[in-house]
């Protein structure tokens, strides 16, 4: 206190002041003045609410920052620790990848054949489909293996035996066509002796319709039998096998929702490799046996699954290098065959599962060679190595994407199967009121486009083996086939399979109103493929936006290309009917209206086998659709059979 009034004074008594010390001074002034305000409080025990205690305070926090520090510090070691554990084992498994992807695969494998053992071992007769694409598979995989390791060594292992067929090639053709021939003769006549007539009209048919296919080739003189008989072998074969096996049956789901599911699984498989390995071993054995070149084989194995403005993807980049004959060979086999994704379609109307997967199988070898006898090869094909037949996995990246992606692609081909049938059917109803009304100026109201059509099929239809009664309406789906698309005549087909599952009466008002069995299999074939006028159009379409270049090589051979297709389904509808030797068929229809008109029906074979069949269709109709006058012979059935598997209560209160 004194020495700031002595200041006062000093300043008062000179009237300036010196700043730059005074500046010093009150610093100092200040400093002691907080030291003794702080002695001061420190002294009265006061606590301290000053610039110096929030001071204190941070000092005090100062210590769980260090902790955490410490424990911040702890975690980057520890990260550090596992970021190398996982570098260092990263790298492991990058050195050792093939080992860990061949024990991988190993697992898997071994999983796979103890499923596939204890299948055979509960029940091997169930489980043979199983067992025999199990040891077709491996033993492609093991060819695969050999050919890339010891292709050389294998060549020359079987020069010699190439040698010495070919020294002797000419006398061993002509004795192979002597054995072939009387085998022919023998099989007529002993098939003949045992079945009767009917697929001695298949045969027949077969032979005149590679006999109007070569009249009308292209190059008659350059045509090679080969490919016809080698199709021929390999189709009998495997028909023979199908039609005396149990037929699989589907059960029958909605239309749209089986073409999503056809085409997500077929997405899914192209991502994981395995459908271009299919079509790649497919496609060998065809170019093995029918001689044919790489790019027809790949295209022709892959119209099985896919349809036929996809498949020619799969080569795209040598469609402009391809000679004229493999061009109309591609157009053969997408007018051949049905893509898998409306496979389903077909199989939910009602149709034979089968007999429809047989058809699409068989019409791929089937196609090339009706398209080698329609059109030969007259150049040399430039295409001729393996590379031809390597085809990229696709642009997802996963499993799940692949999977959404064919659904995606799926909408497409719903929206278009929608607005075709309406667009079709209701076009179809069109033309048959115009030729109604044209007809009946004519007193022949009955006048319609499946009147028209089934006369001028009806003799292609015949020469397949359809019964001479079936024959002018199988004739008619052809016409639909042809005209529209297969998709209508199939829907025809289905109508026609459930009225003769429906046991009703084959004939109202002097009109057929179903088929045989033996009809309806002979159709299936024979409808089975995207031979049609809408599909033509397609075709042109594709390829040239694929092969600008061959514009004019593809316009010209469309539409034979057509009609080779169709052929390739009549043949293959031919060997269906030479090996359909199905039982003589019961008019059900007759048999139970006679067998209840009277007082005491004897319980026959026949009755009680049309009555189980008039049982199962019922109950798959979900006792609804059921014929005037079925009621009544439902509960008479019921009477008699006393049936555990069909709810006779509800007839009888109908009733």
């Amino acid at each position: 206190m004194e020495l700031r009034e002595t200041k006062l004074q000093i300043s008062g008594e000179d009237g300036y002041s010196n700043f730059a010390f005074e500046g010093e001074d009150i610093k100092d002034q200040s400093g002691s003045g907080r030291s003794s305000l702080r002695n001061r409080n420190e002294y009265n025990g006061d606590s301290i609410h000053t610039q110096q205690g929030e001071e204190h305070l941070t000092i005090e926090q100062d210590f769980p920052k260090q902790k955490r520090s410490m424990e911040e510090s702890e975690l980057t070691y520890m990260k550090g620790y596992l970021e190398k554990k996982y570098d260092a084992t990263c790298d492991f498994f990058r050195k050792h990848k093939i080992v860990v992807q061949y024990i991988i695969y190993g697992i898997l494998l071994a999983g796979y054949l103890a499923l596939v053992i204890a299948a055979c071992v509960v029940n091997f007769y169930r489980a043979l489909p199983l067992f025999v694409l199990t040891v077709v598979a491996i033993s492609f995989v093991i060819w695969d293996y050999l050919i890339a390791k010891y292709e050389d060594q294998i060549a020359r292992f079987l020069s010699p035996g190439g040698k010495v067929l070919n020294k002797h090639w000419f006398w061993l053709k002509w004795l192979m066509w002597i054995l072939l021939i009387i085998a022919v003769i023998c099989w007529l006549i002993f098939d003949t002796a045992k079945q009767g007539t009917q697929p001695l009209v298949s045969f027949g048919g077969l032979v005149l319709y590679v006999l109007l296919m070569f009249i009308f080739s292209k190059h008659p003189t350059k045509v090679s039998t080969k490919e016809i008989f080698t199709f021929i072998l390999i189709s009998y074969q495997i028909m023979f096998e199908v039609f005396n096996v149990d037929h699989c049956s589907l059960r029958r789901i909605s239309v749209l929702p089986i073409v999503v599911f056809f085409s997500t699984v077929i997405s899914m498989l192209y991502y994981i490799g395995f459908m271009q390995w299919l079509i790649r071993k497919v496609g060998w054995l065809m170019q093995v046996t029918l001689g044919s070149s790489p790019i027809e084989s790949v295209v022709a194995a892959g119209n099985i699954f896919v349809g036929q403005t996809e498949s020619p993807l799969l080569v795209r980049p040598y469609l402009s290098h391809l000679t004229k004959s493999e061009l109309h060979a591609i157009m053969t086999a997408g007018f051949s065959t049905i893509a898998g994704s409306v496979l389903g379609a077909y199989i939910s109307f009602g149709v034979s599962a089968s007999h429809l997967l047989t058809a699409s199988v068989m019409s791929a070898p089937a196609s090339l060679a009706t398209a080698k006898l329609f059109w030969p090869e007259t150049e040399i094909p430039k295409i001729t190595l393996k590379s031809a037949l390597k085809m990229e996995k696709g642009d997802s990246r996963n499993l799940l994407e692949a999977a959404s992606h064919g659904a995606s692609s799926s909408i497409s081909l719903v929206a278009n199967i929608t607005v075709n049938m309406i667009a079709f059917l209701a076009l179809l109803a069109f033309v048959d009121s115009a030729l109604s009304w044209l007809g009946n100026m004519f007193d022949y109201p009955q006048l319609s486009f499946e009147v028209i059509c089934s006369y001028v099929f009806m003799p292609f239809s015949f020469m397949m083996g359809v019964d001479w009664e079936d024959s002018f309406m199988v004739g008619g789906l052809i016409g639909y086939k042809t005209f529209f698309n297969e998709f209508v005549a199939f829907q025809q087909l289905a109508k026609m399979i459930k009225l003769r599952k429906l046991a009703g009466p084959k004939f109202i008002d002097g009109v057929q109103q179903y088929i045989s069995v033996r009809s309806e299999t002979i159709a299936t074939y024979a409808l089975c493929g995207f031979a049609n006028l809408v599909s033509l159009g397609v075709v042109i379409g594709g390829l040239t936006s694929m092969a600008p270049s061959r514009k004019g090589d593809i316009a010209g051979g469309a539409f034979r290309a057509l009609v080779a297709g169709n052929v390739a389904s009549f043949m293959t509808a031919c060997i269906a009917g030479i090996l359909s030797s199905l039982p003589m068929e019961i008019d059900c229809y007759s048999l139970l209206e006679n067998a209840f008109n009277s007082s005491s029906p004897s319980n026959t074979t026949e009755l009680v086998t049309c009555c189980q069949n008039l049982f199962t269709s019922t109950v798959a109709k979900n006792y609804s659709d059921i014929l005037p006058g079925s009621l009544s012979t439902l509960n008479n059935c019921c009477l008699m059979l006393n049936s555990t598997t069909f709810n006779c209560d509800w007839v009888t209160t109908s009733f």
